[in-house]
């Protein structure tokens, strides 16, 4: 049975923000913001991310590989190929597929004891 792919090849998370402290075991609370991509096709989806800023030019692009029938949750802490996203910064995110794709981000903000835990279905363009 073939898996047809489902969601869209642009989106967009305009709310990136990743909190510079943490509180709790590390790497499990750890602050952090992941962007989740599902790709339920039977072809392997090249992703490119693309991270905008209030007040220099844009980074990237950082390329991901998803598999198909996979889904990857990629911490945009992690990401440092061009380079590092610095923390405590204001940020956002363009995303382009080159086959149709779910985007899903997540914030885990562990700067005091009482976590604060945020996710949301990025923003998809009809292009």
């Amino acid at each position: 049975m073939s898996n047809k792919s489902i969601g869209k090849k642009i989106w967009a998370i305009a709310d990136g923000y990743i909190p510079p402290e943490s509180h709790g075991p590390q790497p499990e609370m750890l602050s952090h913001e992941t962007v989740s991509i599902l790709n339920s096709s039977d072809e392997e989806a090249r992703v490119e991310l693309t991270v905008y800023y209030s007040d220099r030019e844009p980074a990237g692009p950082y390329i991901l590989t998803i598999a198909p029938r996979r889904v990857i949750h990629q911490r945009f802490n992690d990401l440092d190929d061009p380079e590092k996203i610095p923390l405590g910064t204001d940020y956002a995110c363009v995303i382009r597929s080159d086959i149709p794709v779910v985007v899903q981000h997540t914030r885990l903000d562990s700067r005091q004891a009482e976590n604060a835990l945020i996710s949301t279905i990025a923003f998809s363009s009809s292009e």
